[in-house]
C-alpha cells in the first residue's frame, strides 16, 4: 500500500523514529538551558516519556514526509533531510524560549552547524543551493541584527534578544533567501496577533516581555508545510489588500 507514492512502512518507520527523536529532544530542553552534557548515561536513569513531544514530533515527521517523498536520487532528497532534522530542533527552541526566555546557544550552533553541512552538500550538486543558503543566513541574520540595533538605539533596550538573531542567521541555511524573508514577515505577522490575543484574554500584561522565539517556529514550520509560491501570493493579497 502507497501513500503519495510512499509505501506505507516508510510511514510506520518515519512516525517510530519520531517519537523516538520527540524523546530525546525532551531530555534535551532539560540539559541544554543548564549546559549540561546531553549524551550521558543519566538519560536511562531519569527516563520519563513525554507522550505529547513524542506523538507532535511523529506526526511532523509523517507530514514531511507525504509532503516530500522519498525520490531515488540522495540530492533529490535535500529538503527532506533537512527538514526531519530540523524539526525536533525547532521544538526544542519553542519549548525553551517560552518557558526561559533564552534559546541555548549551544542549540544555535548545533542547528548553524548541521545548516552548513547540508548547504555544503547541495552545493556540491547545484552550487546555487549553497548560494541561496548563504543569502537566507544573510537575510534572516542580518535583518534581525538591525532590528536590534535600532531598538536598542530607540528604546534603550534590546528589541529582542541576541538569541534570536542567531537563531533567523541558522535558519536561514536551511530556508534560503525568499523562505526567509516569508518567515521574517511571518513571525512579525503572527507574533503581533497573538501577542494582542494574549494580552487580550490577560494571559500577557502589555508592558510584560514575550519571547519572540516561538512565533519564528510558527513561521518555519508553515515554510516547511506551505509551498514558497503560495506564501508569496498570501503576502501579496495581504500587502495589496486583495487589489492584485
Amino acid at each position: 500500500m502507497y501513500i503519495n507514492d510512499v509505501h506505507i512502512l516508510y510511514y510506520v518507520l518515519f512516525a517510530i523514529i519520531g517519537m523516538l527523536i520527540g524523546q530525546f529532544m525532551d531530555w534535551c530542553n532539560k540539559r541544554l538551558p543548564e549546559k549540561k552534557n546531553i549524551l550521558t548515561l543519566e538519560i536511562f536513569k531519569q527516563l520519563k516519556l513525554n507522550y505529547p513531544l513524542m506523538v507532535l514530533n511523529a506526526i511532523i515527521y509523517l507530514i514531511i514526509l507525504y509532503l516530500y517523498g522519498i525520490q531515488k536520487g540522495f540530492s533529490d532528497n535535500i529538503n527532506l533531510y533537512k527538514y526531519l532534522i530540523l524539526s525536533p530542533m525547532l521544538l526544542s527552541a519553542f519549548y525553551i524560549d517560552y518557558k526561559l526566555h533564552i534559546i541555548p546557544n549551544r542549540l544555535n550552533l548545533t542547528i548553524f552547524e548541521v545548516g552548513l553541512v547540508v548547504a555544503v552538500i547541495g552545493g556540491i550538486s547545484d552550487i546555487n543551493f549553497a548560494i541561496n543558503a548563504i543569502q537566507g543566513m544573510l537575510v534572516g541574520g542580518g535583518t534581525f541584527f538591525i532590528i536590534t540595533l535600532i531598538g536598542g538605539l530607540i528604546a534603550g533596550k534590546e528589541a529582542m534578544g541576541y538569541g534570536d538573531v542567531k537563531f533567523m542567521a541558522a535558519l536561514g541555511l536551511y530556508f534560503g533567501f525568499a523562505n526567509m524573508v516569508c518567515i521574517i514577515f511571518m513571525s512579525f505577522l503572527i507574533g503581533a496577533i497573538l501577542s494582542i490575543i494574549l494580552i487580550m484574554i490577560k494571559r500577557k500584561k502589555a508592558s510584560e516581555y514575550i519571547p519572540f522565539g516561538p512565533f519564528i517556529v510558527i513561521s518555519c514550520y508553515v515554510a516547511i508545510f506551505v509551498p514558497l509560491n503560495s506564501l508569496l501570493n498570501l503576502f501579496l493579497q495581504i500587502f495589496t489588500l486583495g487589489n492584485i
